[in-house]
């Protein structure tokens, strides 16, 4: 384990430009190891993008089918009357979950505006693929996971963490890491504090099954630490983090070529995790230049919450510095 050469991944990552600031965690079941801030204050507010998705929306439906008002056979159909045709008709919460549902990734055209228009427009649009005959990593099926859970979406941040939240207060926002829009983005040519940088979501509001989600690298350590013990066996957990529950959400899709579990990505010696983890390492990225990873076997999670979404740099140069920062960390 190397803290040291795992800081020098992050400080030479700001030096290069790939992001201007960020916050680093690394704890284990007993708790917090390392943590540090880079170019911002350990307490800033970052815009999760899609940890949303496992946040938020995958323990929301979490707790709804722990608390027996959700199956994950339940057809999509039931939800949502839109959602018609005979390739649909099987579509399962488990198939959004695995993002194996046939949905493309976005839509063609510009967001709608409101739920009503984005809900119309994913349940008429063409599937791209026969559902489970593979996977492919959709916004859209996790926006209609979020209307699915909208009752309790806002809710389910653990123990109502103020510093893990939809929507900042005013106050919180000024502890925002900056985001900037997109070129597509009718939003473009302003500074983003504390308004979600996606614009999907933020065409609903700001609060979506996707994304939405701001929050600090010590919230996302705490959420981390409850699932890492969940995951080991511990009972004592708050519901829905039953050993049973998190072992079936955290299991590999059996869809052909697929990395996914529900809701979460599972290691690959390619991903984002690195080469060093073990294969029942979980974990997920966020487009604004956010990570987090759970590895059970190794007891430890990891945590890097970056803006890179700032006039910063690429994918492939933030999805380097996970790699390094994982690998380097570990030894």
């Amino acid at each position: 384990m190397s803290a040291d050469a795992a800081r020098q991944v992050i400080e030479d990552g700001v030096r290069r430009g790939v992001f201007p600031s960020a916050v680093a965690e690394v704890g284990t079941s007993d708790g917090l190891e390392w943590r540090q801030a880079f170019g911002a204050a350990a307490d800033t507010l970052f815009d999760l993008a899609s940890l949303t998705k496992v946040i938020a929306t995958t323990t929301a439906v979490m707790a709804r089918v722990h608390g027996g008002t959700l199956r994950l056979n339940q057809r999509v159909a039931e939800f949502f009357p839109e959602w018609q045709g005979a390739e649909r008709e099987a579509v399962t919460v488990r198939d959004l979950l695995e993002h194996a549902s046939g949905l493309s990734a976005r839509l063609i055209d510009a967001p709608p505006e409101g739920r009503r228009e984005f809900e119309h427009e994913i349940c008429t649009l063409k599937l791209e693929y026969s559902p489970r005959s593979k996977s492919v990593y959709s916004d859209l099926g996790f926006i209609l996971l979020g209307f699915l859970v909208s009752d309790t979406l806002t809710k389910i941040v653990p123990v109502s963490d103020t510093e893990l939240r939809f929507l900042p207060t005013p106050d919180l926002r000024a502890r925002c890491a900056p985001t900037t829009p997109m070129r597509e983005d009718v939003r473009r040519g302003r500074i983003l504090r504390g308004e979600v940088h996606d614009n999907y979501a933020a065409a609903l509001g700001g609060v979506a099954g996707h994304a939405g989600l701001f929050g600090t690298a010590a919230a996302v350590g705490a959420f981390a630490h409850t699932v890492l013990r969940a995951a080991r066996g511990d009972r004592m957990q708050p519901p829905p983090f039953t050993p049973e529950l998190v072992a079936e959400f955290t299991t590999k899709s059996t869809i052909p070529g697929s990395s996914r579990a529900l809701g979460w990505d599972t290691m690959l010696p390619t991903s984002s995790c690195g080469t060093r983890m073990s294969p029942r390492a979980i974990g997920h990225v966020g487009f604004t230049g956010t990570s987090l990873w759970i590895d059970p076997e190794q007891d430890r999670y990891f945590v890097l919450l970056t803006n890179r979404a700032h006039d910063a740099g690429t994918l492939d140069e933030m999805r380097d510095v996970r790699r390094s920062f994982h690998d380097t960390y570990i030894g």
